[in-house]
């Protein structure tokens, strides 16, 4: 019995000496395991949880705000929120902060400003646009930059509403976007402005160029779209809604896209672009470059940049508007 004992005994221990046997005689393997395993626990630990953020983008945003308290740029007078009609229906009131927004595309905020005015005198409803003929609808939004395709877009925009929305604006941005001459920035604003939500940033070429100037950006962003995510990353959510107001206002009296006034800006000493030439691309000799009489300051007017003089070049005069020279007279 002892024997059969010991022998059992000798039976079960021999199989785990041979198995221990194994691991043993591949010391490297066992190394590597046991490395894997902390390589695996190293991996969850937050160290790439921390959000990138430039390093003086609130001191640089207090300047800003501080360059930006008299609210005297052409956006703060004449821009999408300020060209409807106060005393309209709601859903009327949103349809024209949405076709200030379509007009704005391109153009400087004096002339959308003026063919609103004119819109809303004619009556800016989605059912008088589709009554409108084009050649009179091009007559009231000129000199608008692309104002022929405008005509088509406002039509389109308006049938669209009509049909689908009652008359009234989609209240998203995937609805907005659906619209025909309305895109991501325009979509932004406008559910900020029409419906009071935050959805997201709207940026156009000055938030565009003055947050790549500022490198408010991880990487230098190619358009405005790329902007708005790369923004979006990093930027407060309850900054959302300023921030286009803010940088566009800058950008039309100070941070210009020719000839920027870094000598007046108060972030010349933080900006990595102060004092740095400016781009290559300039507009073409013979190109508008006189300063609005609207604006508070000759020497804070934003100049014609040079995709404006493009348009420019690119729209003939209208038929419906015969006075040629007096168009001369006003671009030099």
């Amino acid at each position: 019995m002892c024997g059969c004992h010991e022998l059992l005994q000798h039976t079960a221990l021999q199989p785990k000496t041979e198995s221990n046997a194994v691991p043993l005689s591949s010391p490297h393997r066992r190394r590597r395991q046991v490395k894997l395993e902390y390589d695996n626990d190293d991996a969850v630990l937050p160290v790439k949880t921390e959000r990138w953020e430039p390093p003086e983008w609130r001191k640089q945003l207090g300047f800003i705000r501080e360059m930006r308290s008299s609210r005297d740029a052409p956006v703060d007078s004449m821009g999408a929120e300020k060209c409807y009609d106060t005393e309209a229906p709601a859903h009327v009131r949103r349809f024209q902060v949405l076709v200030s927004l379509m007009l704005s595309s391109q153009t400087k905020d004096q002339v959308t400003a003026a063919a609103m005015q004119k819109l809303r005198a004619h009556g800016c409803t989605v059912e008088n646009i589709l009554a409108t003929d084009d050649e009179t609808l091009g007559k009231l939004i000129y000199p608008v930059g692309f104002w022929r395709n405008k005509v088509k877009f406002l039509k389109l925009t308006s049938a669209m509403l009509q049909k689908e929305f009652g008359g009234d604006i989609p209240d998203s941005v995937e609805g907005l976007v659906r619209l025909s001459g309305v895109g991501p920035k325009m979509a932004h604003l406008a559910m900020g402005i029409a419906w009071n939500q935050v959805s997201g940033i709207g940026v156009d070429t000055h938030v565009h160029r003055i947050s790549n100037r500022l490198e408010w950006l991880k990487k230098p962003t190619k358009n405005p779209e790329e902007t708005r995510k790369a923004l979006e990353e990093w930027l407060p959510r309850e900054l959302w809604s300023e921030i286009n107001w803010l940088l566009v206002g800058f950008g039309q009296q100070v941070c210009l896209p020719i000839n920027p006034l870094c000598s007046m800006c108060l972030n010349q000493h933080s900006c990595p672009s102060a004092h740095k030439t400016s781009p290559t691309k300039r507009p073409k000799a013979g190109s508008p470059r006189s300063p609005s009489p609207t604006s508070s300051f000759k020497a804070k007017t934003e100049p014609g940049s040079a995709v404006k003089d493009e348009r420019i070049k690119e729209e003939p005069l209208p038929t419906p508007v015969s006075p040629t020279t007096h168009r001369r007279k006003k671009t030099h």
